[in-house]
């Protein structure tokens, strides 16, 4: 086992919603999570998540979260990886260096194209880390709600 396994086991547990909050869905440890109803459709926040995935982070870890040649697979590393270490690592960046080769992950807390879509990010990548979201865009979604977009508009300084 590599230092950084040691430093990712625990993992963010049940993904189950069991209660939601202005329209983004927490599991019973209080953890961001997604909410996929019968017919396929997903909350928003997994939906936005799917969209500032394929605008920010696809051209290093590849397309849906499975990795490329220099950028792992966020799909298996939600797996094993807590929401606050998630945060951490996507807010301050990390680098991993082995004998093999060097991995640099930068800092994105200064970006708000990622730092106020945080959470977005976590629940879409977590969706798909359980198979719970496929490959493509999801086709039914539940609506942006106000205060959303209220939040979205204070990350991001507009008015």
């Amino acid at each position: 086992m590599t230092v950084a396994e040691n430093a990712w086991a625990e993992g963010p547990g049940d993904p189950t919603a069991v209660k939601s909050e202005e329209g983004k869905y927490f599991d019973k440890d209080g953890n961001p999570t997604y909410k996929v109803g019968a017919d396929g459709s997903v909350d928003w926040y997994t939906y936005s998540g799917y969209r500032r995935y394929h605008s920010e982070c696809h051209v290093c870890h590849g397309p849906d979260g499975m990795g490329s040649t220099y950028a792992p697979a966020l799909k298996d590393s939600v797996k094993n990886m807590s929401y606050g270490d998630f945060l951490g690592v996507v807010a301050s960046g990390r680098k991993n260096i082995s004998t093999a080769q060097e991995n640099v992950m930068p800092a994105f807390g200064d970006n708000p194209n990622v730092a106020c879509y945080m959470d977005d990010l976590y629940i879409y990548l977590r969706a798909r880390s359980n198979d719970a979201v496929g490959r493509v865009r999801p086709a039914k979604h539940e609506d942006k709600l106000p205060s959303y977009t209220e939040a979205e508009n204070s990350c991001m300084g507009k008015k």
